[in-house]
């Protein structure tokens, strides 16, 4: 069984052009192709991402955070209570006002007292500015060191210039040292970030998140498996170049720096807009579709790798509405932070006493409030 499916996936016709096998993609006469062995090792190589971003988050992004001046907010702890940590951490962590009120009678508080209850505890799960830097920092590091890699790698080869060159000879086209290394650590780190997903900050587009990370991978794969490895370094290349800009950005915006975080965003969205809108869709997709079938008639790898591409489109049109919101904010001046993240809620300024003063004047008192002072919460 096992065997006869292994035959029908690595059937020659679904993953190569007609009149071709396998068999035409062995090593010989100094020709060395792609094999699907080579991809294991990403693997090991994406655990040894996790281990050096480890070692960065931990020696190196704290220094420049500190060096730029960046600290973690002060934020206040929440009072102990069963009632209410039970039903934020069973039920929901925004009750609607009847259940603040039922929750607001079983624990003898006022209804702001835990309307306050739920608002900081929100904020104690949100992460923290050194958290969001050092994410930042490291896919920093990691994009531009893979956009200069990918210039060192590409800007001698034709195909960089002209998409026509994409096909020439395919798929008997010799895979290059600088090509192998490329797809390895892009992949890796790809692997690294979907192993790391659960754990790292959860936005708004999480999903989304994942399935680009699994739609890259299975391109990446894919592309190295059926030899379509030129226009595979192109797509890497041109996704890499937005993102530095973008974390950076971010860097910047932790740093508090404004002139040059907006300034940075403006570059991002426009970057973003014409690598992923107009060069990725007109002159990607566009040599992936139509140069194919001027030399052989259409097979499924070549159907199914456009199919994949489309999908990172989509995702690239959901992202880019989602940045010109941002940037609707911003020429409009009421730009307030990434509409991708879970923004931290304001604590109100009521005064000065705290909340333990208050349950105690409570428990002291009718165990009710009819009218609670101004003076509630201490900052």
């Amino acid at each position: 069984m096992l065997q006869t499916v292994h035959e029908w996936f690595w059937w020659h016709r679904i993953w190569l052009p007609v009149n071709l096998t396998w068999a035409d993609l062995e090593d010989r006469e100094g020709r060395v192709y792609a094999k699907v062995s080579d991809l294991y090792i990403t693997i090991p190589y994406s655990i040894a991402f996790l281990i050096i971003r480890f070692l960065f988050e931990r020696f190196i992004a704290p220094s420049a955070a500190k060096t730029l001046g960046i600290k973690d907010t002060l934020r206040l702890k929440v009072a102990d209570n069963p009632i209410l940590e039970k039903y934020f951490c069973s039920r929901s962590r925004n009750p609607t006002q009847a259940d603040i009120d039922g929750l607001s009678k079983k624990c003898s508080w006022s209804v702001r007292q835990v309307e306050r209850w739920f608002r900081r505890r929100r904020n104690q799960d949100r992460p923290g500015i050194i958290k969001k830097f050092k994410e930042a920092s490291w896919r920093f590091v990691f994009y531009l060191s893979a956009f200069i890699g990918g210039i060192v790698a590409l800007y001698d080869k034709p195909w960089f210039y002209d998409t026509k060159e994409v096909w020439r000879a395919f798929p008997r086209q010799s895979l290059l040292e600088s090509q192998y290394w490329y797809y390895i650590i892009e992949m890796s780190f790809y692997w690294s970030l979907l192993f790391r997903v659960a754990f790292d900050i959860k936005r708004k587009d999480f999903k989304e998140q994942i399935i680009h990370h699994l739609a890259t991978l299975t391109l990446l794969a894919f592309s190295w498996c059926a030899n379509y490895i030129r226009i595979g370094t192109l797509v890497m290349i041109l996704h890499d170049v937005s993102d530095v800009i973008l974390e950076l950005a971010k860097i910047f915006n932790y740093a508090k720096l404004p002139v040059i975080c907006n300034t940075l965003f403006v570059l991002f969205a426009f970057v973003f807009i014409v690598t992923r809108l107009v060069i990725f869709p007109f002159w990607l997709i566009h040599c992936t579709w139509v140069y194919p079938v001027l030399d052989f008639p259409p097979f499924f790898a070549y159907y199914f790798f456009n199919v994949m591409l489309i999908v990172l489109l989509l995702l690239h049109v959901f992202w880019a509405y989602l940045i010109l919101r941002m940037l609707n904010k911003f020429l409009f001046g009421n730009m307030v932070g990434d509409e991708r993240s879970d923004q931290e809620e304001e604590e109100e300024d009521d005064g000065n006493t705290s909340d333990s003063e208050e349950q105690t004047k409570v428990r002291n008192g009718s165990g009710a409030v009819k009218k609670m002072p101004n003076n509630q919460c201490s900052h």
